[in-house]
């Protein structure tokens, strides 16, 4: 591959292309001539009545889709997966190693902190997300007027993420200028140091993590507003109160996508990377309170170069990730209700019965 990409960039070098355009161009008409042979070879087996016009148009339409998962995920996992067995700084040419960098990470304290920490975020940021998130798309779901202007306000917050909310939020828990810290100095209370204090900088964090829930309110609003109105005039017949009500119809109702939001957000928490590294400028804040799994793997790769190891951590947490997603999903029979279905134990009792 990379023969045949100085071999275009030296062609293109004799029509005087500027040399920063050259590697673009020549992906161009990389690209364009994969596209070109798929198009000939479906027009073909369409000639040939191999396959349907429908069908050639489906691979068709899809195959941008194919080409970059290849080009820009499938192939990078392949290569990260053969670089974890390797010994490479980047500069000199890799090592075979084995699963020396396997062994290693089992008994690197680092990648115990960082498990610990990315494990404890995970455990206290979603629940908080999914309580609060719900909460909000309940009040949201009245009927009251102005109530499309409430929400917006609610969601406005989740367009505010990343870099812009981890710099806003550093000056918020400021221990001396901050406003949460001046807040509780009105009230007569000395707030802690926040991110400067080992045993508040998680705290301040998952505290972070709820300025976006507006995002999942959106979602859980649109899971409230298809529940059918029968269910609640039929519990209102019966007598049914709220909170009876909200535990034995709207949270039954909304399960798959409280499901749905549970998973992602388990799978976002794990990858939590730009908090800590924009945090603590490429560290692990005091103590290592804020050393996130993906933060450490980062330093490994481009602060220590030890690119080989940071691809086995990689494919570590792409396991670790697999097996809590596993867990939920596992236990998600008990819980989730899709449509008429009951879950696995309420379908027990009812054999019993």
């Amino acid at each position: 591959m990379s023969e045949i990409v100085k071999g275009l960039e030296g062609l293109l070098a004799r029509f005087h292309l500027d040399v920063a355009l050259q590697p673009i161009v020549a992906f161009v008409i990389m690209v364009a001539v994969v596209f070109g042979l798929l198009g000939a070879a479906m027009w073909l087996a369409v000639r040939r009545r191999w396959i349907g016009r429908a069908t050639a148009a489906f691979w068709l339409f899809v195959s941008p889709w194919i080409v970059g998962f290849l080009l820009f995920t499938g192939g990078p996992m392949v290569y990260s997966l053969l670089l974890s067995f390797t010994h490479w700084d980047l500069l000199s040419p890799a090592k075979f190693a084995g699963l020396a960098n396997y062994r290693q990470a089992l008994h690197d304290p680092d990648v115990g902190q960082a498990v610990k920490v990315t494990l404890l975020y995970a455990v206290l940021s979603v629940p908080a997300q999914t309580v609060l998130s719900l909460a909000v798309a309940l009040l949201m779901n009245v009927k009251v007027s102005g109530i499309h202007v409430f929400r917006t306000i609610w969601y406005l917050p989740s367009l505010v993420s990343g870099v812009a909310q981890t710099v806003l939020f550093i000056w918020v828990f400021n221990p001396e200028h901050g406003l949460v810290n001046g807040v509780l100095r009105a009230l007569g209370v000395e707030g802690p140091k926040w991110l400067f204090d080992p045993d508040w900088a998680l705290s301040a964090v998952v505290l972070m993590s709820l300025w976006t829930v507006g995002g999942n309110m959106i979602i859980y609003l649109a899971g409230l507003q298809d529940i059918p109105s029968e269910l609640y005039e039929a519990a209102a017949l019966d007598g049914a109160g709220r909170l009876r009500v909200l535990w034995n119809i709207t949270i039954p109702q909304i399960s798959p996508v409280i499901f749905f939001n549970v998973v992602t957000g388990l799978i976002y928490a794990m990858q939590t990377f730009t908090q800590g590294y924009v945090i603590t400028q490429n560290g692990g804040g005091p103590s290592n309170s804020l050393l996130f799994y993906v933060v450490y793997l980062y330093q490994n790769a481009f602060k220590f170069f030890q690119m080989g190891y940071a691809s086995a951590l990689a494919w570590i947490l792409f396991l670790m990730i697999m097996v809590l997603t596993a867990i939920v999903f596992r236990g998600s029979s008990f819980w989730v209700y899709y449509e008429s279905q009951r879950p696995k134990e309420g379908r027990r009792r009812v054999r019993a019965k």
